[in-house]
């Protein structure tokens, strides 16, 4: 069954365009509701199964929650509201309160005028696929309600910000001490505001505190880690030792050193991974069809397997779990540590880089020293709907001789994103200006497929 709504990420789209509007919001919830419903009767007797939701700062999260809430409630499942919360911090309390599913608000760094819906098993991973195609199965059923006594009830979770804050300093040693270290932490106005500060402050260091302050219309907005600059700004400005910005719902991290310079996922990802395989035996690592080729051949160097994933945190997941592996991730800053967490977590990730870096001794640039990273060219081309890239022979005829070009010293590759009509064109290797002049060739050569 192909998907209709579900995509990489959830349900993602414009508010108060199909699907993102209050009506669907609704059905969804009740149509979840049924098949968790269904799915969990036999482990619970009569008890009813119980969903967490949280959200990011968008406004019209507020919407999408109530009208959630009402769905599942009509199905029976009972709903624990803890307002908002990272999407991490959902997938962790999630399974902490042995609740049936969660359920994350959030079109994570989009701008506000997005939102989405994603969902958690009970074990604090990304809802299987079957059970994405069962839930949109039954959204094709009329919505009904069941009888008064067998409604689902609404809770309030004590605390949430508080539990998820203390899981977040549980990932790294006891002995881990940052007093003397200053850090810029931008939360993009997102889900982290009121979350991530208070983790690397509780953990003794010295924290400014930027993009901390949503409206329900500010979060990505020239904060967090797709807008990098006031982050790398403030480092400067206030002589920190590290700038850390995390996206709108937290699971993406970028970083910044003292000078300002940013490190991408791929290069933290080296570090926290650099820093485990002197410790113990690391089998493979898991990145995507976007992750550098330097970090694949620096990984060769030390011993350790590397596999490409499609673009997407769920994809890394499922090879991880796949493969038996513990680490990966994607250079946007998805960062996955099997053994802290069930997910990418843009604090957990940035705490584990504090670990290498405190028990080497040594600043970022350093641990970082031997991962040069190939010049990337991402040039990203409008396109119609269904536009089938791979039918153009002039398209796969400029993809050929920018790949004889490179002669095997970087790479080409072309892919349909998931979220917005476009077909990205990334080109990787060196020089910069040779590997620029290529993407823009076979950029063109889409542009002019695609009717200009």
């Amino acid at each position: 069954m192909s998907r209709r709504y579900f995509g990489t990420d959830g349900v993602r789209g414009t508010v108060g365009t199909a699907p993102i509007t209050a009506d669907f919001a609704l059905r969804l919830g009740y149509a979840a509701g049924q098949v968790l419903a269904a799915r969990h009767a036999p482990m619970l007797g009569s008890e009813r199964p119980g969903v967490l939701i949280g959200k990011d700062t968008r406004i019209s999260g507020y919407m999408i929650e109530a009208a959630l809430e009402a769905g599942f409630s009509a199905a029976g499942v009972d709903v624990h509201l803890c307002g908002p919360l990272p999407t991490p911090g959902v997938a962790y309390l999630t399974r902490a309160l042995r609740l049936a599913a969660g359920v994350v608000i959030s079109a994570s760094h989009n701008p506000f005028e997005d939102n989405g819906i994603k969902f958690f098993s009970s074990d604090g991973f990304k809802l299987p696929d079957t059970a994405e195609a069962e839930i949109e199965r039954t959204l094709e059923t009329p919505v009904g309600c069941n009888d008064a006594a067998r409604l689902g009830r609404a809770y309030r979770v004590d605390d949430a910000a508080g539990r998820y804050i203390e899981f977040c300093k549980s990932t790294v040693p006891s002995a881990l001490d940052l007093r003397g270290m200053k850090l810029v932490v931008d939360c993009a106005h997102g889900a982290a505001y009121h979350v991530a500060p208070h983790v690397f402050h509780e953990l003794g260091a010295e924290v400014v505190a930027i993009g901390n302050e949503p409206d329900g219309f500010n979060i990505n907005a020239e904060y967090g880690a797709t807008s990098p600059a006031r982050m790398r700004a403030a480092v400067g400005e206030h002589g920190a030792d590290l700038g850390i910005a995390l996206d709108g719902d937290a699971d993406r991290v970028l970083v910044a050193d003292h000078d300002g310079r940013l490190y991408d996922g791929d290069e933290l990802l080296y570090v926290i991974v650099r820093h485990r395989a002197a410790r113990e035996a690391i089998a493979g690592v898991a990145g995507t069809l976007m992750t550098n080729l330097a970090f694949e051949q620096a990984l060769a160097g030390m011993g350790i397997a590397f596999a490409r994933a499609a673009v997407g945190d769920r994809y890394v997941l499922e090879l991880l779990r796949e493969r038996g592996w513990l680490y990966g991730g994607e250079n946007s800053g998805h960062i996955i540590c099997l053994d802290r967490h069930t997910t990418g977590d843009g604090i957990v990730s940035a705490l584990q880089v504090l670990v290498a870096l405190r028990e080497a001794g040594r600043r970022l640039p350093e641990l970082s020293a031997a991962l040069k990273l190939y010049p990337q060219v991402l040039i990203n081309v409008r396109v119609p709907q269904d536009f089938d890239w791979t039918a153009s022979g002039a398209i796969r005829s400029a993809q050929r001789d920018a790949e004889r070009a490179l002669d095997g010293r970087g790479r080409v590759l072309l892919r349909p994103s998931g979220t917005e009509p476009v077909l990205r064109v990334m080109v990787e290797g060196e020089p910069r200006e040779r590997i620029e002049q290529t993407a823009e060739s076979i950029a063109g050569a889409v542009r002019a497929a695609a009717g200009g």
